[in-house]
């Protein structure tokens, strides 16, 4: 008898062959797999049988990276529903609109987080949460018959380029993206994860699934606070660490890297934006592991590709700090205007398109921009890359971000790398403003360290030095702290705006 895939396939699983392994901590609260199943259980049993959640409703949480995240995203498919994590960052606004589109029948809410003004039905966690599920009988909930291709998650777009979007993932995607993760990156029931990507942004980079299923350990943090990561990688052993580049900076820079043992450490995935060789270098020299990057999208469960090192070739941080390898299960082709693949030379650029059986089923009610985003059969992921001759795909830029400045493109990632190289620079974006002579030009936003005095002068002067003229910042302007969304990536949409 065939089985249909599903993420909770892996909840099976655990429970069944770690049953006393600690699974979860979650600062001092550890859990063992039979006792986070046995949540699932309750937390499924409570959405059936008092909330009335039916299959098919959408069941919306808001909170951090807690181990009531990471229940439900068992506890909630296990009843039949279609979990939905709202992005804590979202204003109030944002969150009602998100939660009207979806039509969200019932609210998890943190008590830290405000109340967002909608009539849905709302459940605070903490002691209400827990009297819920201590209502609730200690029994087996027992896996549903699912239809694999059935929604089982639905996550929100930013909507930095309009309101933001649902995206459709189904039980088949989200099992096989956690299929192709584990078995890309080698990770193992040994594996101890300190969750520093909010689990409300695309799946968590399937940690939830993948982590849950070969038995590793999950290290929950509600917030991200450098000195807090750094404590519990010494603390629990933590051997695999995601982050996005602002994240992995601030840990860089934290004196408690110097002082802390990281030795536990392993591997190093850095994804959300590229980055250059230089910071791969660095976190491995600091840390004493492997320092990798990964790529992917919302639409994509999330992952394509890693930049991992090929089999029998010698190390190389340059190759590990492309935008990678595509990862098992995952067709990438780089494809120019006229949808034909450009060679593999390193400099002819265009669109990254992928397929996958772990890309989206759609955008929720948006059949006209589904089919524009997954047309002729590829995801069009809008990032601009260029194939290098051993076949690592390396980003030059998005379509929305490629400056023209009087005719010549200019990659802001490029110049973001050469002004990052800068000892005196924490943190760079680089956006494109409006020029009367050259239509736009390049502006650099730059967050300095501690106790650095650089000028706007010395800073392009520097640029100069490693890039042509017309790619250096034509104005430059010093901030305190860049805009950073709920997974810590860069809002470049609001540099955009202050122009």
């Amino acid at each position: 008898m065939k089985l249909p895939l599903t993420p909770l396939d892996f909840l099976t699983r655990a429970r069944r062959l770690f049953p006393e392994r600690v699974g979860v901590i979650d600062g001092d609260v550890r859990r063992t797999y039979t006792q986070f199943a046995e949540r699932c259980d309750r937390l499924a049993h409570a959405l059936r049988d008092e909330l009335g959640v039916e299959p098919g409703d959408r069941v919306a949480w808001l909170c951090g990276n807690t181990a009531e995240l990471l229940e439900a995203y068992y506890g909630v498919l296990l009843a039949g529903g279609v979990l939905l994590p709202l992005n804590i960052r979202l204003a109030p606004a944002e969150s009602r609109f998100v939660l009207d589109d979806a039509k969200a029948t019932i609210l998890f809410r943190h008590p830290d987080q405000p109340d967002v003004g909608h009539p849905v039905r709302q459940v605070v966690l903490g002691d209400e949460y827990e009297a819920l599920l201590a209502r609730q009988p200690a029994e087996l909930f027992g896996v549903p018959e699912v239809d694999e291709d059935a929604p089982a998650e639905l996550f929100y777009t930013s909507g930095s380029t309009g309101r933001p979007k649902g995206v459709l993932l189904t039980h088949r995607g989200l099992y096989l993206h956690a299929i192709h993760s584990a078995l890309t990156s080698s990770i193992t029931g040994h594996d101890v994860v300190v969750h520093t990507i909010p689990l409300f942004h695309v799946n968590g980079w399937g940690t939830p699934h993948f982590l849950t299923g070969l038995g590793g350990v999950h290290v929950m943090l509600p917030k991200f606070d450098a000195a807090e990561v750094l404590r519990l990688i010494e603390g629990e052993g933590a051997t695999r660490l995601f982050g996005v580049p602002a994240m992995i900076r601030s840990l860089l820079d934290h004196p408690d890297a110097a002082t802390r043992d990281l030795s536990s450490l392993q591997q190093v995935s850095v994804g959300g934006a590229p980055v250059g060789p230089e910071m791969l270098a660095e976190i491995e020299e600091r840390f004493g592991c492997t320092a990798i990057c990964g790529y992917g999208m919302t639409e994509a469960s999330p992952t394509l590709t890693r930049s991992l090192d090929k089999p029998g070739e010698a190390p190389s941080t340059a190759r590990r700090a492309t935008t990678g390898l595509p990862m098992v299960g995952v067709d990438v082709r780089v494809f120019d205007d006229d949808d034909v693949e450009v060679p593999s030379d390193g400099t002819s650029a265009g669109e990254i398109c992928a397929r996958s059986n772990h890309v989206m089923e759609g955008y929720l009610n948006r059949p006209e921009e589904t089919a524009a985003a997954l047309r002729g059969g590829w995801l069009r992921t809008g990032d601009i890359a260029v194939v290098e001759p051993d076949g690592y795909l390396r980003i030059v830029d998005r379509k929305k971000d490629l400056v023209i400045t009087g005719g010549e493109n200019v990659s802001t990632v490029e110049v973001e790398h050469a002004i990052a190289t800068h000892p005196d620079v924490h943190e760079v974006a680089v956006v494109g403003v409006p020029d009367e002579r050259w239509g736009e030009v390049p502006k650099a936003w730059v967050a300095l360290r501690p106790g650095a005095t650089l000028t706007a002068d010395q800073l392009v002067a520097f640029t100069r030095e490693r890039l042509a003229g017309f790619k250096a910042p034509k104005h430059v302007e010093f901030v305190d702290e860049l805009p950073h969304g709920g997974t810590g990536k860069i809002m470049k949409h609001e540099l955009r705006q202050r122009g």
